[in-house]
């Protein structure tokens, strides 16, 4: 790994009120200075040059790393186990890099319990020889031990826990690590709490708090109420978010996991079912949501200059996936065409507004109280500045449609060859969600998805295009779906 030799000199020492700098042993006579932090990641380095392209949430999939540079390590817990916060520059060809977020466990024996996808392996040098790094988020004592410096709000030099007001945190929970989780990564504490720890840090507050934030203090019950977050101050930057801790819904339903069920039962029995109610429904929360923030955040109206500039930044798009997935390239002039009709004068002083960003099935849950949307972080593949930017509010809209269609081709899944029968049920069953989605946003106070044909057919396309070169990165087999939909789209333009 290169120019791993110097990173030692990147590191940010950060360490507890009246702890020892060095994240040690126990009984291992280690250096208790801040030293020590730096011995550790610098044993730690090769390790997790090995195990982080491997993660699921690792973002630089296909680039090699070309360096390794600490940010900030700041030990949590020290003895055995040990808990160390690293925040990890990893530079890639051509000057792009990224900062992860590390929770590392480090314990002088083989930890029980601990996925083999989550050891990094023995540390093989100095105070440490010998002793186990792993990723921490599996181990429910020191995720316990998170759990307690948010609740007590703890500040560790440039690293900051904030509790809300009334947020009543315990302070001696365990955690388990979900497993559902993909670009980030989740800890559930009892039935109580979830934390979820962003991994790919940006400076600048994540939308995720800022919108959730703004949603809760605005008394919204469309949303899991904010508990905690922690923070780290990168040099002279805002504050970057780093967790949030909300309530846990343990008796909610995955929005994703109902659709799906419904779906599966079109096989036996063709009729329309009931799921069409819980769209109209969900709809009217989509539409709530976005007239809180409305009411909590900056708005704007787009001139027509401005509106070009949103159609040009579609463009731009489709232009870059083309050169991902050359199958785009025979739709290129129809979906551009598409782009360009939002030029047109009616759609001047068009609003904009702070939206959810990244909204589908698997955003959204069912409760006993109704529809509660979560993960307002945006796509995560976007810079975090724009995803903070105000958007049209149909932008949600378009992506909760497209949602209903991937729920529906799962009808087609291990089917032999093609079936005329099932992709007639499949089509139905979404159009139907559809149209009712979009009846329960306009009756919740939304604008009227129908009153703008050629914006929602512009932003439907724009979120098509970015599910093509998502799954042909990620999921080859997926392709198909987001492609049916762009090949349907272009023959409407």
């Amino acid at each position: 790994m290169s120019e791993t030799s110097r990173s030692q000199a990147h590191v940010h020492r950060e360490s507890p009120e009246g702890a020892p700098g060095a994240v040690g042993m126990r009984g291992s006579g280690a250096r208790r200075t801040a030293a020590g932090v730096s011995e550790l990641v610098q044993a730690a380095l090769p390790l997790i040059a090995e195990w982080l392209p491997t993660q699921r949430w690792y973002a630089g999939k296909g680039r090699a790393i070309t360096g390794l540079h600490p940010v900030v390590g700041t030990p949590l817990q020290v003895g055995d186990p040990a808990l160390l916060h690293l925040l990890l520059r990893v530079e890639h060809p051509g000057g792009g890099a990224d900062i992860y977020q590390l929770l590392l466990g480090i314990r002088s024996e083989q930890p029980t319990g601990i996925p083999a996808t989550a050891l990094l392996g023995r540390l093989g040098s100095g105070t440490y020889d010998g002793a186990t790094l792993y990723d921490a988020v599996h181990d429910p004592e020191l995720t316990g031990r998170l759990l307690e410096h948010l609740a007590t709000g703890d500040r560790f030099g440039s690293l900051s826990f904030r509790r809300t007001p009334g947020s009543g945190l315990p302070s001696n929970i365990p955690g388990r690590a979900s497993t559902a989780e993909q670009s980030n990564s989740s800890v559930i504490y009892d039935t109580s709490f979830i934390l979820k720890l962003f991994r790919r840090i940006s400076p600048g507050t994540n939308p995720d708090l800022e919108l959730s934030l703004a949603l809760s203090r605005a008394g919204s019950t469309r949303i899991p109420r904010v508990a905690a977050w922690f923070e780290c101050r990168l040099e002279r930057s805002e504050p970057a978010t780093l967790g949030l801790l909300q309530r846990y819904l343990p008796d909610a339903e995955d929005g994703w996991e109902l659709a799906l069920d419904q779906v599966a039962r079109l096989k036996g029995d063709p009729s329309p079912g009931n799921f069409a109610i819980e769209a109209h429904r969900l709809g009217r929360a989509t539409a709530e949501v976005h007239r809180v923030l409305a009411r909590s955040m900056p708005t704007a109206r787009l001139d027509s200059a401005q509106i070009g500039l949103l159609a040009g930044a579609m463009a731009d798009r489709l232009d870059s996936a083309v050169t991902v997935v050359p199958g785009l390239l025979r739709y290129r002039s129809a979906l551009r065409a598409a782009f360009q009709q939002l030029t047109a004068d009616h759609l001047e002083g068009l609003p904009v507004q702070r939206i959810h960003g990244d909204l589908h099935l698997g955003q959204a849950m069912r409760t006993p109280h109704g529809w509660v949307l979560l993960d307002f972080e945006g796509e995560p593949a976007k810079p975090l500045a724009e995803r903070r930017l105000p958007q049209p509010a149909l932008r949600d809209v378009a992506a909760m449609l497209r949602s209903f269609d991937y729920a529906a081709a799962h009808l087609l899944a291990g089917s032999r060859g093609p079936d005329p029968e099932l992709a007639h049920l499949a089509a139905a069953w979404a159009a139907r969600n559809r149209t009712a989605y979009c009846a329960g946003y306009t009756a919740g106070g939304g604008a009227d998805p129908a009153a703008t044909p050629e914006l929602m057919r512009a932003l439907e396309i724009d979120k098509a295009v970015y599910e093509v070169v998502y799954e042909a990165r990620h999921r080859p087999s997926w392709l198909p779906i987001p492609l049916a939909a762009i090949n349907r789209l272009a023959l409407t333009v």
